[in-house]
């Protein structure tokens, strides 16, 4: 009875905690860390990705922020996960089977309730291409469970940050994502209930949903995702205005990217570098925090 009583007041403390960013001022913004290290999905070369249990090994490592991606499922939930449709590469259905390959885009996210999409098997089956990742058992969460479960379990420790992609794009509005003011608004919704707005930063490959933050929600902090060869210039040109990250595949960074970003005050966070020596080397160009699959390293 004791150890249910204790459970309880942690999670009464860890709400209590979330409610009183919000009374305290829910349009102000935090102090972004000086460098800020991030696991990417959670740190997936370590545990499943975009999972409760892999923002809490996170936590554990050290790191400053956590990365993460959103979708929204057929009844409306923000839930975290990569993919539009369940990968046979990393998921199992409900029985624990595997998903066939032709079977790739039967389970689109957004065509799913998230009752149903909590069935299926997240951890269990090996990831080609990352042996040293845990296999736990799991699921696909909804993002407000997730923020609940990260903000109890730092309760005694630190304030995180989180940075939230939103997985979405033109040719998949209405197919696998609801148009990008919906998603927005849903997304929003979510962080401000929480009242976590002040720790988060919105990125996304869709530039619409970035221009939509930026209208609407201009204190939100936004990254643009790009995997291009544009220049700066062109890709903030693109955007329409300055992020307060430009947020490149890690190979495109160089001297000349880092000095042009900084003189804009954009920060520089590539992704994804998964050797000591790449990281290394761009911690060495001055970047401002680093995205990567395995957060030990970081």
């Amino acid at each position: 009875m004791k150890n249910l009583i204790g459970v309880a007041a942690l999670a009464l403390a860890g709400l209590t905690a979330c409610k009183t960013i919000n009374k305290a001022n829910p349009a102000a913004v935090a102090k972004f860390p000086a460098f800020s290290t991030e696991g990417h999905r959670g740190g997936r070369g370590l545990m499943p990705e975009n999972t409760i249990i892999a923002m809490k090994n996170a936590v554990d490592i050290g790191i400053t922020t956590l990365e993460m991606d959103t979708h929204i499922t057929k009844d409306g939930e923000v839930v975290v996960t990569h993919d539009d449709y369940l990968s046979p590469g990393f998921m199992l259905t409900p029985e624990g089977k595997e998903i066939p390959a032709a079977d790739s885009k039967k389970y689109a996210v957004y065509q799913m309730d998230y009752a149903l999409l909590k069935t299926f098997d997240l951890g269990t089956k090996p990831l080609a291409g990352f042996p040293e990742q845990k296999k736990i058992k799991t699921y696909i969460p909804r993002l407000a469970d997730l923020i609940d479960s990260v903000q109890i379990y730092t309760k005694s420790k630190k304030q995180m940050f989180y940075n939230i992609e939103t997985k979405c794009s033109p040719k998949g509005d209405g197919v696998t994502n609801p148009d990008p003011e919906t998603f927005v608004k849903l997304l929003m919704d979510v962080i401000e209930k929480k009242g976590i707005r002040p720790f988060v930063v919105i990125q996304s490959f869709d530039k619409r949903t970035l221009q939509i933050l930026h209208k609407k929600y201009p204190n939100v902090r936004t990254s643009f995702l790009v995997s291009n060869q544009k220049t700066v210039e062109e890709n903030l040109s693109d955007l329409g205005f300055d992020p307060f990250i430009l947020s490149t595949e890690y190979k495109m960074v160089n001297e000349e990217l880092v000095r042009k970003c900084h003189e804009r005050n954009v920060k520089v966070i590539p992704w994804t570098p998964n050797t000591k020596a790449d990281i290394e080397r761009l911690k060495s160009l001055k970047v401002d925090g680093i995205i990567s699959d395995y957060p030990n390293l970081l």
